[in-house]
């Protein structure tokens, strides 16, 4: 599975390789509330195929019109360049448009042709985010011309007078270990807020009726499936399994790592006496600070479908802490803004 950014990017690279031309529109600026963070896409075809999205629906209503009616076109001729929309700039565009109050969009639109150029661009983008590398491509807003920077900046859009650079993230990815019903409920959540998602368990016979479609199920040594896919800083582990040769073994090797998120399941008591254990397997007190045990957001659950909620809330808002400060808060208003209906 992918992310948003990153399904865009293959869908362009896709469209592009066979000889569609392709609009794509950045988020580059908001102020008010807006129901899409800085950095967000949408890429459409001529023939109004869309991928991605900018608002609620209503900027992608308004933004079809005009591919429809010629108008889009006709103001690329123009300008022979990308060009700026601004949405929500008069009181009549933003309830027209039914943007949230006070809520304004400055877009980016490209208009990019089936170059070789481009399709080796769009090609490298998607190759880093596949193998989560961070990534960013820069736009000359004077020849419209793309080029592919590796690494992020510390903002979603950096814009001067000449360029855009536009920062690209992988797909988060967890990994559950234990199988379980509470790990079955949180992979159906996680695989529903676009994580890539693999459960471990290298207890024999317990794989055996556990099944998630979407998810990639492994037998092996949970310190090595840690090791070897989910040490960098787009990676979650989540402890499941209720026992500590499976548990442990995978938190002794996750808390050493960059991984964005590290929970372990369990009662005050079970989490007390698993942090009197870490020290033995080697690990420091700033290490076992990093984890998260109890696990979740202390909601009152008890059925593994509401500890599975309280879970996934304390990843999306560790997640999103951890965005906001890499970001330099971009990340803040989207998690308040009314959806645009």
């Amino acid at each position: 599975m992918q992310s948003g950014q990153q399904h865009i990017i293959v869908r362009v690279f896709d469209w592009l390789s066979a000889g569609q031309p392709v609009w794509l529109c950045t988020i580059l600026q908001t102020w008010g509330s807006s129901p899409r963070p800085i950095g967000s896409m949408m890429a459409c075809t001529p023939d109004g195929e869309l991928a991605g999205s900018i608002s609620g629906g209503c900027i992608e209503e308004d933004f079809l019109g005009q591919l429809r009616d010629g108008t889009l076109k006709a103001q690329y001729e123009q300008e022979g360049k990308p060009f700026i929309v601004k949405y929500g700039i008069t009181a009549e565009q933003a309830a027209r448009l039914r943007l949230p109050c006070g809520g304004q969009l400055h877009v980016l639109l490209e208009y990019i042709v089936p170059s070789d150029e481009n399709k080796q661009v769009f090609g490298e983008l998607a190759s880093a985010l596949d193998h989560h590398r961070p990534i960013s491509r820069e736009v000359d807003l004077g020849s419209g011309r793309i080029r592919v920077r590796q690494g992020s900046a510390d903002e979603a859009v950096v814009l001067d007078d000449t360029s855009m650079l536009h920062s690209l993230s992988p797909k988060y990815k967890l990994l559950l270990l234990g199988a379980g019903d509470v790990a079955r409920y949180v992979a159906e959540m996680a695989l529903a807020l676009e994580y890539e998602v693999t459960l471990c368990d290298p207890r024999p016979d317990y794989l055996g009726n556990w099944h998630v479609e979407g998810v990639q199920v492994t037998a092996e040594l949970p310190d090595d499936v840690v090791r070897e896919g989910f040490s960098d800083p787009y990676s979650g582990v989540i402890a499941l399994a209720h026992d500590p040769r499976v548990d442990d073994m995978a938190l002794m090797e996750a808390l050493k790592t960059e991984a964005f998120y590290i929970g372990a399941m369990g009662s005050e008591r079970t989490s007390a006496n698993r942090r009197l254990r870490l020290p033995e397997l080697g690990l420091s007190p700033e290490e076992i600070d990093r984890l998260h045990a109890p696990i979740g957001l202390q909601i009152g659950s008890k059925t593994p479908a509401e500890i599975a909620i309280s879970v996934m809330a304390q990843v999306t808002q560790v997640r999103h802490a951890r965005d906001a400060r890499i970001l330099g808060g971009n990340c803040a208003s989207s998690l308040e803004a009314p959806v645009c209906r």
